[in-house]
Parts: structure tokens; sequence; C-alpha cells
């Protein structure tokens, strides 16, 4: 099963208040009814759209959710999903900015100090050894990786990965590829 076709049977609100009330334990066409507080006949047109989908089984003539389709579904989705490129060649390090940075983004700062370090030194990885940056185009580099750039930036100063002077600001640590 797809992970689309897993969740169209259950995108329509009777079918998924039907399927509820199985997953809780009802099994018979009136119960599951009552649970899901619908009448028989939309429960019964439910039931049918759910077992033929493979969402439900019948076991003595009782329903049953599994959830074998949703582990199908996932393995599906992640079969397909291309695979994503390192954000370092370290394992260890693309571990911690994987946890800090998705998207290009950064999704929130790390309070551990080495962390911090590691995302950090990947951010000033963005500007040029030896240029000088006026601070709007700082803060515009900066907003591209979060909306609250003044502590990022902040942050860049404080671990003397940048510095400033005049209004303009220029690397002053971090790895540099040669």
């Amino acid at each position: 099963m797809t992970p689309n076709a897993a969740c169209g049977l259950l995108a329509e609100p009777d079918r998924l208040r039907v399927y509820a009330a199985v997953v809780l334990g009802a099994g018979l066409p009136s119960e599951i009814a009552d649970r899901a507080g619908t009448d028989v006949d939309t429960a019964i047109r439910a039931l049918r759209r759910l077992h033929r989908g493979g969402l439900l089984s019948l076991v003595d003539g009782r329903y049953a959710a599994d959830a074998a389709p949703f582990k199908e579904a996932v393995r599906v989705a992640a079969a397909t999903e291309p695979p994503v490129a390192p954000l370092d060649p370290d394992p260890r390090r693309d571990a911690v900015l994987r946890a800090f940075i998705r998207d290009g983004r950064l999704v929130h700062m790390p309070v551990a100090r080495a962390k911090l370090r590691m995302v950090l030194e990947h951010i000033v990885a963005g500007f040029e050894p030896g240029v000088r940056y006026p601070e709007r185009e700082v803060n515009t580099i900066l907003r591209a990786w979060t909306e609250d750039y003044v502590t990022l930036r902040r942050n860049l100063i404080d671990t003397v990965l940048l510095d400033r002077a005049d209004g303009y600001y220029w690397r002053s640590g971090g790895p540099v590829e040669v």
C-alpha cells in the first residue's frame, strides 16, 4: 500500500470515524456505527471501502484493524525518497548538523557548546574568507538560515567566527577548504 492510498482511504470523515471505532475495539457493524456516531448504512459503506482497501480484515465475523498496511506504506515511501546528500563528510558532524538544520534552515539553536560550534562553522562556511560584508548583506545571508538572524549573528561573533568593525563583517574563523 502506498501512503497516498492509506491517506485516501481515511480522508473522508465517516471512514475515519469508522476506522477509529474499529481500532478502539468495536467489531460488529452496529457497534461500529454506535461508536462512530453514524447510522449503520453509512458504517457498512465505510467498512466495505476500508476492507476492500486493505485497512480492515474480517476475523470470525468481526472487523479488525491491522498496522501492517501502514508499515508497508512507510517502507514504500522510504524506498521512493531520493538519497539525502550529507551536510558534512564526517558522519558524526553530519548527524549533528541534521539534528539542527532541515531543508537548508536552522530549526533551532543547539545548547551544547560543541554542537553549537559545529553548526556555526557550517553556517560561516557561506562567507568567503577575506571578503568584507556590509551589515545589511550579512543579515540577508543569515536570514536565509533563520528568522532570528540577530541571535545567529551574535553567536558567530561571540565564537570568533565573524569579526566586525565600522559596520562591516568578515570571516575570522572556521575551517577553510583548500
